[in-house]
């Protein structure tokens, strides 16, 4: 098993844990678009990309010509994610309103925020970020162009973390819902693709 990450505290809290929970895992410090130079290609059979990733990718596309380069003939990705309808939500408005952009714009969204997305009695002092919605088509035919095939698409209406605060409830397993008619907006989805052999 090999984890990527940019970031090196990132790196040492997961060589920690896995050390303790005795896993043979290597880790590798680097952006996603520059993987294929630090690791084989065609070298993996599973390639999963985890929730709340995307975002940080300027280029949906440039990432889905990773995971291809990185896979075996009949290798496969899963991924869940955030749906694009719930990254284009306010989150701090009241009702819930589409502000932010579905689609992939080469400009990112700018957010300057005190906290983060995880739970922490922590104050950061650099909160600046940048982020970027993809849309679920850019996605799927972004894998598609890349020589992966769609196995599976499913949309969720639940979520791992308060993505709207304050207007969700926990629904176990540490899963989040909207409190208020739920089946109105999907709040993850989960993909499967395969890729196509040689």
């Amino acid at each position: 098993m090999t984890g990527v990450d940019l970031s090196p505290a990132s790196l040492a809290e997961a060589r920690r844990i896995a050390a303790a929970a005795g896993a043979d895992v290597e880790f590798v410090e680097s952006d996603v678009y520059s993987v294929p130079h630090r690791l084989p290609a065609a070298g993996f059979d599973l390639v999963f990309t985890g929730i709340g990733a995307l975002c940080w990718l300027p280029d949906v596309r440039r990432w889905a010509q990773v995971v291809a380069e990185l896979l075996r003939p009949g290798g496969r990705l899963f991924l869940r994610e955030g749906h694009p309808v719930l990254w284009s939500i306010d989150e701090t408005r009241d009702d819930l309103v589409v502000v932010h952009p579905y689609f992939e714009r080469s400009e990112p969204l700018v957010f300057q925020d005190e906290g983060t997305y995880v739970e922490t009695d922590v104050a950061f002092t650099h909160n600046l970020t940048h982020s970027w919605n993809h849309g679920l088509g850019e996605i799927v035919t972004a894998l598609l162009d890349a020589g992966l095939a769609i196995t599976g698409l499913t949309e969720h209406d639940s979520v791992p973390w308060e993505a709207l605060p304050g207007k969700m409830k926990q629904v176990g397993d540490g899963e989040w819902r909207l409190a208020d008619h739920p089946a109105r907006v999907p709040h993850t989805y989960t993909l499967r693709a395969l890729k196509v052999g040689d």
